[in-house]
């Protein structure tokens, strides 16, 4: 198990004391100094190596499992989480199927593309003017039907070389390819009705109502890193959100 001294730059930040601690454990997790499914050191003798209370070290604690980074297992410690777990890796999926079983589907196309953000990339994916993107345009299939038609981009900065691999970019692949911890996601859901290429893409009839999700991801320090619109024909299936 990996010990780390206490960060030079911590109590110097204007950020709290416990978002400082935060940080720097939710670090050795991003470098690999504490793998999944690891047990961590006890809250008492995480304090003592930072220099800050147990408090302090169990509000953090706190924080780092709300975001499903950690989990605490009464009578058994704290240990890290699998982020490539399946219910990890598939927390962003909220449509269900008639079972209430999450709907992933099989991806049969995949385009890739690179090229200046254009306005709206810019404002959901916090980008400046002549950023660049990779932008993924990809069908999923649920028994040999379209069921979703998604339009993805992600910065292109913070995944280079994305162009050489054969990856059909969802962004919990993505993130763990390139070492990077996934935070919140934030989905807005409309009805809409099918345009003439999306009625071909999900074999439906142009006009048909369809369910539009627009949903931004974020890395674990908030930053923006996938902007995704995706067009999908509930029919019996279901959109669910758990409010907690």
């Amino acid at each position: 198990m990996a010990s780390n001294s206490k960060p030079a730059t911590m109590g110097l930040s204007t950020k709290p004391l416990y978002v400082q601690v935060r940080d720097a454990l939710t670090e050795r997790i991003a470098t690999g100094a504490w793998k999944p499914g690891v047990a961590i050191l006890n809250e008492a003798d995480l304090a003592r190596e930072l220099g800050v209370s147990p408090g302090t070290m169990r509000k953090a604690l706190d924080i780092m499992e709300h975001e499903r980074l950690v989990t605490r297992r009464q009578g058994r410690g704290t240990f890290v989480n699998d982020q490539s777990s399946d219910e990890l890796s598939q927390r962003f999926i909220n449509v269900r199927g008639p079972d209430g079983e999450r709907i992933v589907g099989d991806v049969k196309s995949v385009e890739i593309t690179e090229g200046v953000a254009n306005e709206m990339e810019c404002m959901r994916l916090r980008l400046r003017t002549g950023d660049r993107v990779y932008r993924f345009r990809r069908v999923r299939f649920v028994d040999e039907q379209p069921f979703m038609l998604v339009e993805a981009s992600v910065p292109a900065s913070l995944f280079p070389g994305l162009e050489k691999m054969n990856d059909e970019g969802r962004i919990v692949g993505l993130a763990k390819r390139f070492g990077m911890l996934l935070g919140k996601a934030e989905e807005r859901i409309s009805i809409s009705t099918a345009s003439a290429s999306i009625a071909e893409a999900l074999s439906v009839a142009p006009g048909s109502p369809i369910a539009v999700l627009d949903r931004v991801v974020e890395a674990i320090d908030g930053q923006p890193v996938e902007w995704r619109m995706a067009w999908c024909q509930l029919a019996e299936n279901y959109y669910l959100a758990v409010m907690n």
